[in-house]
């Protein structure tokens, strides 16, 4: 057993450390004073600056294949470049990506979606929640009927990510009400200017999400995606894709987020000594230092799971439960170190407690990865010994 990395995966480790200390990392005060003002942190043309600086370097479309341009990085080696992204709260990501399920488009749908979606040119969104249908995907209401050539799509979709800058959306409507998920599910890709809306929803974070309407919008028959009735695979496949990168995000907010509280501890004097004396700073230090430790070995098993071709469901619905609940008591204490600065908007930290309790919410509650450990153990698809018990 071997937990080394090999020298082609320390080099890309290494370089999108150094691309974030240098490129990324000192926009962080301009992006707090934008958010303060109820701004985005970075702009459009901003981020697409930091992309062509990356791409520029060799590094563009980390997940997307090779034969598509991208790099086609391993689940493990992504899992790394995820955590290391996370260490900013600068809302920065590479590009060259596009969701998972738009690689089972046809050949017109791949030139007119697909390839656009990865050089930039277009913004897709993924939407099949509604405002009774979170986690219970089956109970979505919004629905195509069939006339003539086309398809006529109502309803309403909310906390969609990217619903105010998307271009185009892949919509999930029921087809087939009497079998619903079981084959009457349809996928669709909808642009814009077919006539659906977007609405901004505030939330606590700066994560922006948008509540989409679809009132009476006709959309070809030749825009279906995949199969009709078999969208309900397709919206799995894609809420499945990768699971362990959001506690992967996590984990390098955890680092930067308690090498900042060791700092303070240092430097912080009461009493004629650094708080650092103090056993109880000690014990919040020690505590999150073992569940950073326990959380990476869980997202890294996840993602070794997901290159071998093992089932990696088991792993990571563990990986994404502990780190959500790890994330948000980790971020607590650092903000209780810091003490009153922590609570203020001049530091990140109070930034990072809003972002990272979402994570408990978003792609699986706390209660859904529960609900699905405790399920797999009762019916003996997974056991308490794990994978090498």
């Amino acid at each position: 057993m071997d937990f080394t990395l090999d020298e082609e995966q320390k080099e890309i480790r290494d370089w999108v450390r150094t691309f974030v200390r240098k490129e990324v990392a000192p926009l962080e005060p301009e992006v707090l004073r934008r958010e303060r003002q109820g701004q985005p942190g970075l702009t459009r043309d901003e981020l697409k600056e930091l992309q062509d600086k990356a791409k520029a370097a060799g590094f563009f479309g980390v997940l997307t294949p090779q034969e598509y341009g991208g790099m086609g990085l391993g689940a493990l080696m992504t899992a790394l470049v995820e955590a290391e992204l996370g260490r900013t709260f600068v809302p920065f990501r590479f590009g060259g990506y596009a969701d998972n399920i738009l690689f089972h488009g046809n050949e017109e749908q791949k030139q007119r979606y697909l390839l656009p979606t990865i050089s930039g040119e277009r913004v897709s969104c993924f939407a099949i929640t509604e405002p009774g249908a979170g986690s219970d995907a089956k109970a979505i209401r919004t629905s195509a009927r069939k006339e003539g050539g086309e398809w006529v799509i109502n309803g309403e979709k909310t906390f969609i990510t990217q619903g105010n800058e998307a271009d185009f959306v892949m919509v999930f409507a029921v087809t087939d009400r009497e079998k619903g998920a079981d084959g009457g599910v349809t996928c669709f890709l909808v642009d814009r200017e077919m006539g659906w809306k977007s609405e901004p929803i505030p939330t606590m974070g700066e994560w922006g999400p948008a509540a989409l309407v679809f009132d009476n919008v006709r959309v070809p028959e030749e825009n279906v995606l995949g199969e009709v009735g078999k969208g309900f695979t397709l919206a799995m496949q894609w809420i499945g894709q990768g699971r362990y990168l959001l506690p992967a995000r996590a984990l390098g907010a955890c680092e930067r987020l308690v090498e900042m509280a060791i700092e303070q501890a240092k430097n912080r004097v009461t009493f004629g000594q650094p708080i650092a004396e103090y056993q109880a700073i000690q014990w919040m230090i020690a505590d999150s230092a073992v569940e950073i430790e326990a959380l990476r070995w869980l997202v890294l098993h996840a993602a070794w799971l997901v290159d071998q071709k093992a089932d990696s469901r088991q792993a990571q619905s563990m990986a994404k439960l502990y780190g959500g609940i790890k994330a948000n008591e980790i971020v607590d204490r650092v903000l209780q170190i810091h003490g009153g600065m922590g609570y203020t908007r001049e530091l990140p930290i109070e930034r990072w407690y809003r972002e990272l309790r979402l994570l408990r919410i978003y792609e699986g509650t706390d209660e859904i990865q529960r609900r699905t450990i405790a399920r797999n153990l009762l019916k003996g698809h997974a056991k308490v010994t794990g994978t090498l018990g």
